[in-house]
């Protein structure tokens, strides 16, 4: 599933376009919190290069799927998958248990060297502790990409920035947050509750929850950097 032009990408639930250039290639990463399903993960790799970033060899060995690369210390994957990664020939960037960057922080740092727009997955659903740690720091990595499954997705826009996603399937809720302490400028369109140039505040993230009146919206950003969260499916509290 290759980028069509060099300013969109595809995936199950959305097509999205930018007003900036993207990376023809690109690398999906699968990580180590809630996997996607397999028949997802299939479908989001077809075209794009494969890493697998610790607990994430799960998924792919369950999805019958051989990385090109294999990136973590081990503590979270299972025996058997990483076993199987190495019984595949995968290429593996072991790291020590005890560092101070997680494994995650760890690929995204490589894959900036790789020059590919890049999709992370599994990097959800788990830990408050970790997914914060992911959004910043790919939010403030120079990596151009998103973190997606079937069930949300993070984009990220900064500084003079639009972005227009068409969903494939409707969106329960639309939220901007803040990554820096100002995002100025913030413009978004499609939705019940739009902004015209507005000033958002990290420290008080109020444009959350909106809903789309249509199956397309468009969101702009001045400065600051800015995350663009959607929800598709939300689990009920037990």
């Amino acid at each position: 599933m290759q980028i069509t032009n060099k300013h969109e990408i595809t995936l199950p639930e959305f097509h999205a376009a930018y007003s900036s250039p993207l990376p023809r290639e690109e690398l999906l990463l699968a990580g180590g919190g809630r996997a996607p399903s397999g028949s997802w993960l299939r479908q989001a790799a077809m075209g794009r290069e494969l890493w697998a970033i610790d607990r994430g060899v799960n998924c792919c060995c369950h999805a019958g799927l051989i990385p090109a690369k294999l990136i973590g210390d081990g503590d979270s994957a299972t025996a058997q998958a990483w076993q199987w990664a190495e019984q595949s020939s995968v290429p593996i960037a072991k790291f020590p248990i005890k560092k101070d960057y997680t494994d995650t922080q760890l690929a995204l740092e490589m894959a900036v060297s790789e020059q590919k727009f890049a999709i992370l997955t599994g990097a959800m659903g788990g830990r408050f502790d970790h997914a914060y740690s992911t959004v910043f720091s790919f939010g403030h990595s120079n990596l151009q990409g998103c973190i997606a499954d079937e069930q949300e997705a993070v984009f990220f826009l900064r500084g003079q920035e639009q972005l227009s996603i068409s969903f494939r399937r409707h969106a329960k809720a639309i939220s901007l947050l803040p990554l820096t302490a100002v995002a100025s400028g913030v413009t978004i369109q499609g939705v019940y509750w739009p902004l015209q140039e507005a000033e958002l505040v990290q420290g008080l993230p109020y444009a959350i929850s909106n809903e789309a009146l249509a199956e397309k919206i468009s969101v702009s950003l001045s400065e600051g950097i800015l995350a663009v969260y959607i929800c598709w499916q939300e689990k009920e509290p037990s």
